[in-house]
């Protein structure tokens, strides 16, 4: 078994259809709806391909505060995430409608996942770039997305909403939580090689 260390240190207080549109709002989204404390007017009648609302602030750790988290997924080896100092911490609802999915991206830290809604035949499926490889995960089942990583991931139904509640450790002061890459140039290539049609 091979295993990786990624440390990160803080000490301050600190159907598949997306567009180049939806990527950014992607990006801003958590941003904006902090800011404006609420959902997007019209949000019922027209809801966006990924919609994210903040259930905590970023919230920073009274006491101090040190994580490691060890992940094995399926034909992976393991990887090992040491925060010394887990900094802010802030918890999302995440709501994917049918087929839609997110840009490739990384993220400032990790983010503990579970998958509280969606179709009983796959609710959430996690492809990471470096392997290409489809991660189903199914309602009830949680897991560790490493945050440096480039990843993305979809709703393979056609019909019923994804629901993640996403626990965001070692996230900024401010900024977005979901840093995608250039999707012109580097999505692309990625959605090419890993056969991720949009």
């Amino acid at each position: 078994m091979t295993t990786t260390s990624h440390t990160t240190a803080r000490t301050t207080s600190t159907s598949r259809t997306w567009t180049v549109a939806g990527a950014a709002l992607l990006a801003l989204a958590a941003t904006a709806m902090l800011a404006l404390g609420s959902a997007p007017s019209g949000a019922d009648e027209h809801p966006d391909p990924i919609e994210a609302e903040f259930l905590t602030e970023r919230h920073t750790f009274t006491d101090d505060v040190a994580v490691q988290v060890r992940d094995r997924p399926a034909g992976r080896s393991t990887d090992v995430i040491n925060l010394r100092d887990a900094s802010r911490i802030a918890v999302l609802e995440i709501t994917i409608q049918p087929g839609a999915a997110f840009p490739w991206h990384t993220h400032p830290g990790p983010v503990l996942a579970t998958v509280v809604e969606g179709d009983d035949q796959g609710a959430f499926v996690y492809v990471y770039a470096d392997d290409c490889v489809e991660r189903p995960y199914e309602v009830g089942e949680a897991f560790v997305d490493p945050g440096d990583s480039i990843h993305m991931a979809y709703n393979p139904s056609e019909t019923e909403e994804t629901v993640v509640i996403a626990t965001f450790l070692d996230v900024p002061d401010e900024g977005p939580l979901t840093l995608p890459v250039d999707e012109e140039r580097e999505g692309a290539e990625l959605d090419q090689r890993c056969g991720i049609e949009r």
